[in-house]
């Protein structure tokens, strides 16, 4: 018996990246993330305005995250797991002993979501989330059950802005990252982002302006030249790729507004062991993540939750209906199973379930969080998933 567990992925989901969530690897074609430069050259200034402003903003937030992500939106019913919080907060700090408390919290807490912003680490550009939400009590629960979808707002849609048409990802290559070189970029994906050049000029060129996710403004020489003829970003791309540390396999994404304003963002090829910012994670702790959630649950108050999606942590705060469907659909031991992942170059995995149980039932007894025990048809060791 097969299973495929890519139902996680919805249709929105797929079109996070503007339905191109994949780079072009190549071939033809954290610094500070806020450079202001004086001289007549700069490449680079800040804007006053918020970029968070605008839904291209949003798209070019998910098409950094990758095409996996998906969140959910303000007002929706999710299943928020502390143990997959304490997952992203052991990447900076270990786990604790046994003996520490979970504080009596369950291992499933069912809240609503007041809050949803995006935002970028300004000290490498690695995208993260902050939601506010509400633990529901026990009654309002039990009482899901006989709601309708609408009602609560149990869509999973999420916060996945719609296609993107003008976009594209290129995967940077070793000429794009040269000091002495420019970037090369596809002609399809130049004519399609880029406003048009004159082809009749001699050396059409054009000054290009783009702006990152934190409103920071980088201009470009775009020209068309070489034999053959190619389109590159010249002046202040060896500025981009100095201040934004990028090297080869980093993969960098231009994106056109309905207006015509351009927006770049980057996706570096190593991942982050842990996206948020410093001053964020200093408080990301073990005793302090649970104390806060436990004293929300017993105040009846919000609390906040950060996730960093590139970070290779699972979701932790799970749209309602996709936890109600997980949990009642029954997998048994043996069956065959594919699945999507967005941490590698693989676009799909295949193995078999080998077991079901509790992944620490001493402090998180009945946990669903990561309760499939599978063996992956091209990996030696045994590894949990959710259900």
């Amino acid at each position: 018996m097969e299973f495929d567990l890519n139902y996680v992925v919805s249709e929105a989901e797929k079109n996070a990246c503007g339905g191109n969530g994949g780079c072009d690897n190549g071939g033809g074609g954290g610094g500070s993330s806020c450079c202001c430069l004086s001289s007549s050259t700069s490449s680079c200034s800040s804007n006053s305005s918020s970029p968070a402003s605008s839904s291209i903003y949003k798209e070019l937030w998910h098409a950094c995250a990758g095409p996996l992500t998906a969140l959910p939106k303000k007002g929706n019913v999710v299943v928020y797991f502390p143990q997959g919080h304490l997952e992203q907060a052991a990447s900076s700090s270990p786990f604790p002993p046994r003996e520490v408390t979970n504080f009596d919290l369950k291992p499933q807490i069912f809240c609503k979501v007041l809050d949803v912003q995006l935002h970028a680490n300004k000290e490498n550009d690695e995208v993260y989330t902050q939601l506010t939400v509400l633990p529901l009590p026990e009654l309002e629960v039990i009482n899901l059950k006989g709601k309708k979808h609408e009602e609560l707002r149990l869509d999973e849609g999420g916060v996945t802005p719609a296609k993107t048409p003008h976009m594209f990802c290129k995967t940077l290559t070793a000429s794009d990252t040269s000091t002495h070189g420019g970037f090369s970029v596809p002609r399809r994906a130049a004519e399609d982002c880029f406003p048009p050049l004159d082809y009749k000029q001699q050396r059409p060129s054009q000054e290009l302006v783009a702006r990152d996710l934190h409103g920071v403004e980088w201009r470009f020489r775009h020209i068309y030249r070489g034999q053959p003829r190619r389109h590159l970003l010249t002046t202040g791309w060896s500025i981009f790729v100095s201040q934004k540390n990028l090297v080869s396999g980093d993969a960098v994404l231009f994106l056109r507004g309905e207006g015509g304003e351009l927006r770049l963002g980057i996706r570096r090829a190593v991942r982050p062991r842990n996206g948020l910012p410093d001053s964020i994670l200093i408080n990301q702790n073990y005793r302090s993540i649970l104390s806060l959630v436990a004293n929300s649950v017993s105040t009846k108050s919000t609390f906040p939750v950060f996730y960093s999606p590139r970070a290779s942590h699972a979701e932790f705060v799970v749209p309602y209906q996709k936890y109600i469907r997980s949990i009642n659909n029954h997998i048994p031991i043996g069956s065959r199973f594919k699945i999507k992942f967005d941490v590698d170059d693989s676009p799909e995995r295949s193995g078999v379930v080998t077991g079901i149980c509790d992944l620490d039932p001493y402090r998180w007894p009945q946990s669903k969080w990561r309760c499939l025990m599978v063996h992956f048809s091209n990996l030696r060791e045994l590894l949990y998933l959710d259900v």
